[in-house]
């Protein structure tokens, strides 16, 4: 069995490497064969150079969308199981014995896992406890740790790229629909949650991040649907 670990990579030369090297020390306790995938998302600094030098597998995407990214760099993923670790993310080594044990039991089509964040802020820290109960309760999947069976990934059509944001929500409804035909299961890690970083909140602020979250609820279909509308994704802030 081989695991394939993509990460989607859009001018991130301040935290890939940091993230890449926890990538590989977390593999080590799955075994067996694994490989590191990069897509650089049409990125103007040293992402791929970076991502080429810890080992990785680097493909190209030039157009500027999340789900392009991770569906790019699953194109050429060989692992029987796809991981998609965000740039900004540091998996431990539990949480991907955790992976291996839920493969391994063939009764899991594929997950998430809930998320811890370092953070002064109190705000920040209630909305991650928030969302890790919601991620429980629904089972959707957060972005920067999502996993699944590749043959499931590529029968559901991988990430909607017709979205710029939630693409990760809709993959896990997507998924969890194949599972209950299939009888299995989409499961939330939540022994070691993934660690990810706090940057939005400390580029944008909470009124940014407020506008943002205002023009979704009045224009759903129209805000997810374009790079202008999910900003805090795409402006290029880092």
């Amino acid at each position: 069995m081989q695991l394939s670990v993509v990460v989607p990579a859009y001018n991130e030369e301040k935290l890939l490497a940091g993230s890449l090297a926890a990538i590989s020390s977390a593999a080590g306790a799955f075994g067996g064969d694994w490989e590191l995938v990069v897509c650089d998302n049409n990125s103007t600094d040293r992402t791929a150079e970076i991502a080429r030098a810890a080992g990785a597998k680097v493909v190209f995407e030039a157009h500027n969308q999340i789900s392009r990214a991770r569906n790019r760099g699953a194109s050429v993923a060989t692992g029987d199981w796809l991981v998609f670790v965000d740039a900004d993310s540091t998996p431990t080594r539990g949480l991907f014995a955790d992976l291996k044990q839920v493969i391994e039991s063939e009764r899991v089509i594929g997950g998430g896992s809930t998320i811890s964040a370092d953070s002064e802020a109190a705000s920040f820290r209630f909305a991650v406890q928030s969302w890790n109960f919601i991620s429980r309760t629904m089972r959707w999947a957060a972005g920067a740790f999502v996993y699944c069976e590749a043959e499931a990934f590529r029968a559901v059509g991988g990430f909607s790229e017709e979205l710029y944001a939630s693409e990760e929500l809709d993959l896990s409804q997507k998924l969890k629909r194949l599972g209950r035909e299939q009888g299995r299961e989409f499961r939330i890690l939540h022994r070691h949650p993934l660690h990810s970083s706090d940057r939005k909140l400390r580029l944008y602020g909470w009124a940014e991040l407020g506008r943002t979250f205002g023009r979704f609820l009045a224009h759903p279909r129209r805000t997810l649907r374009s790079a202008e509308g999910c900003s805090p994704w795409y402006d290029g802030r880092r």
